[in-house]
């Protein structure tokens, strides 16, 4: 059955097409008997649940993995380049070499050309089909617009860098379609930022697998799903398919209804996992706002005890208080006259290009490296939990089961006790996958279970380092509701800008010349902040004289400032050395007026599902359903503004 908020447009024109295509490994079906199609100069985001076979379906587009059944029709003469996950690269050649690598074929002819080696005539028309006898300078041109330095060796580069070599050897060739898989993956906030531009401009059509909800909303004009073996597509970027899905959903539940006992948990999940993960809900906001209030709070209620204690007594409510701390390596100084008390229950992101030294300064604050100058005190009976170093301690022959909880089928996390396989479930794992190796489970998967164990630890720190990559998007909605509900303290280093705004209630921010700085809230906060100080570095590489081949300068390096800030309230006047931010009167009446509103649109909509809770409406009266749906659909765009405007005017008062 066809939904009717799902794409169905017209192709204009079909680069890529998928008919009927099948794909199982084993009993598991990847792809089953789906259809797909490529239009020029789409934009599409790919996304679905780790295992589902997102990366497999690029392969088979790009003619490296053929299908079961079905078949692939390509446009003739179709150019097509593939970025993977992992580049990988001979690290004894030179970017300029490497990038050369992508007019291979173009070479090839210019040299048959040039030794008289076959049908001259036809040499030289498809040499001059592929871009003419200049290839030197397209190279250049690919290194100046990738900002690379030809001359580096491969063996040099940091993952961030060799995601933009392998990105210019793919655009060298001028392709009609790109494939790019976790693009974002390496990336600091900058370097995505200026991706997504560079996507944005492509004149081709794309296909990007990316768990980035906000890249995912700069770049892609149609969002496709692939749902247990099935490609389904919503037109337009991922706030907009989320709205679209939810509706759906509802339907697609309501036609299962008498199905829902005989589906496996992970299917349950599937439909719900969305609607009940609205992670702009007026609950969701109110809470998050609620956490970063109660923090300030009490920062300043420990700042004020402080005045009156001796400093050598201190509370379990600190985990770690730093007095002008700095470090240098060697010449280069890492952290200079640093100052920040951290309490209990803080959820703390840090901001800052890569390179700038997010895990040096971390591992000063947690006692991992004892600072220049300065001074460190830690708080009481901490015991901390590093996600990074969980990373290679999987046993690939161990069941999950076992790697879980190790000969007991019993968790206990704090004064509850849960049978691992309903433990297993909370993490998506269905109970008849409990026995599996886990060497059978995919690259997300893994990382999913990874977080499963890590939260069955007993621990009141946890240090996740880039815990987002591999990560699918419902299940980075999972992880940001299990840290939102912890009760000890994070420190999150991340460059998922969605990701961070939803979790911390702080952030720590690079600012250029070893310096860093803190921030009460999350990354549209601290833009706007920073906006009024002029300081913006945690997005704009790091410092003059430190810059090299691992860090990207731009040439536009405050767009991403500037962009968000002109949404965010304007800076206050400055009364002497006083800053005061303040409503207008229209504006408090308006932030006073916003619940109400909200509340009459969320009862509107909550009539609506009622009215199609049972299905019916949609043989009594298909059109009265059709209208309720994009009644529904309306609705959700309206309480999205609504919600927008309540936060931003709430930040400014």
């Amino acid at each position: 059955m066809r939904f009717p908020l799902l794409c169905t447009h017209n192709p204009r024109m079909a680069l890529i097409t998928l008919n009927q295509a099948s794909l199982a490994y084993g009993h598991h079906p990847l792809l089953d008997n789906t259809d797909f199609s490529l239009e020029e100069g789409e934009r599409i985001g790919l996304i679905g649940r780790n295992g589902t076979g997102k990366s497999t379906l690029l392969k088979i587009l790009n003619r490296t993995e053929a299908l079961d059944s079905g078949t692939v029709q390509y446009q003739q003469g179709l150019r097509i380049n593939y970025v993977a996950q992992e580049p990988i690269f001979d690290e004894h050649k030179t970017i300029f070499e490497v990038v050369s690598d992508g007019l291979s074929e173009l070479l090839k002819c210019i040299e048959d050309y040039s030794n008289g080696s076959g049908d001259m005539d036809e040499l030289f028309n498809r040499i001059d089909t592929l871009g003419g006898w200049g290839w030197e300078q397209k190279v250049e041109q690919s290194l100046e617009q990738l900002r690379l330095n030809g001359k580096l060796t491969i063996g040099t580069l940091s993952g961030g860098t060799l995601k933009r070599v392998a990105l210019a050897q793919a655009l060298v060739c001028t392709p009609q379609v790109l494939l790019l898989d976790e693009p974002t993956n390496h990336l600091d906030l900058e370097s995505i930022d200026w991706l997504a531009s560079l996507l944005t401009e492509f004149k081709g059509s794309a296909i990007v697998i990316t768990h980035d909800r906000s890249f995912l909303d700069k770049v892609t004009t149609r969002i496709v799903e692939l749902d247990r073996g099935r490609l389904r597509s919503y037109l337009g970027n991922y706030s907009q398919f989320r709205v679209n899905k939810e509706a759906q959903l509802a339907q697609e539940s309501v036609i299962n209804a008498k199905a829902d006992k005989l589906l496996a948990q992970e299917e349950i999940w599937i439909r719900k996992g969305v609607e009940a993960r609205r992670t702009r809900s007026v609950a969701r906001i109110a809470r998050l706002e609620e956490l970063r209030a109660q923090r300030q709070s009490r920062r300043e209620a420990v700042g004020k005890v402080k005045l009156n204690v001796d400093s050598g007594n201190r509370t379990g409510k600190i985990v770690s208080e730093l007095e002008n701390v700095s470090l240098s390596f060697g010449e280069r100084c890492i952290v200079k006259d640093f100052s920040s008390i951290i309490l209990r229950g803080d959820k703390i992101g840090l901001l800052g290009p890569n390179g700038a030294g997010k895990t040096t300064l971390l591992k000063l604050i947690l006692g991992s490296l004892e600072p220049d100058a300065g001074t460190v005190k830690f708080g009481t009976q901490l015991q901390i939990a590093y996600f990074d170093q969980m990373r290679g301690a999987l046993n690939l022959d161990d069941t999950l089961e076992n790697f879980i909880s190790p000969g007991s089928e019993w968790i206990e996390i704090g004064d509850q006790r849960q049978h691992v396989k309903s433990y297993l479930g909370d993490f998506l794992f269905s109970p008849a996958r409990a026995n599996s190796p886990v060497r059978s489970l995919s690259g997300g998967e893994r990382n999913r279970l990874l977080l499963a164990r890590l939260f069955a630890r007993p621990a009141n720190v946890l240090v996740l380092d880039e815990p987002t990559n591999d990560l699918d998007i419902e299940t980075l909605e999972l992880l940001e509701e299990l840290l939102e509900n912890y009760k000890g303290t994070v420190f999150l280093v991340s460059h998922d800008r969605a990701f961070l705004d939803n979790v911390v209630t702080s952030l720590i921010a690079y600012e250029g010349d070893s310096k860093w700085r803190e921030y009460e809230g999350g990354i549209q906060d601290w833009l706007v902040q920073s906006r009024r100080t002029g300081k913006s570095s945690a997005l704009t590489g790091v410092p003059k004289g430190q810059i090299s081949a691992n860090h990207l300068p731009s040439n536009n390096q405050l767009e991403l400032s500037s962009a968000a800030a002109s949404h965010a309230p304007s800076p206050p006047s400055t009364s002497g050395s006083t800053l005061k931010k303040k409503l207008s009167f229209k504006e408090q009446r308006e932030l006073d007026s916003l619940p109400a509103q909200i509340e009459i649109l969320e009862l509107e909509q909550k009539e609506i599902a009622q009215l199609i809770e049972d299905g019916s409406i949609f043989t009594t009266d298909p059109k009265r359903a059709s209208e309720l749906l994009s009644k529904s659909t309306q609705i959700e765009s309206d309480l999205l503004t609504l919600l927008e405007r309540w936060e931003a005017l709430s930040a400014k008062s």
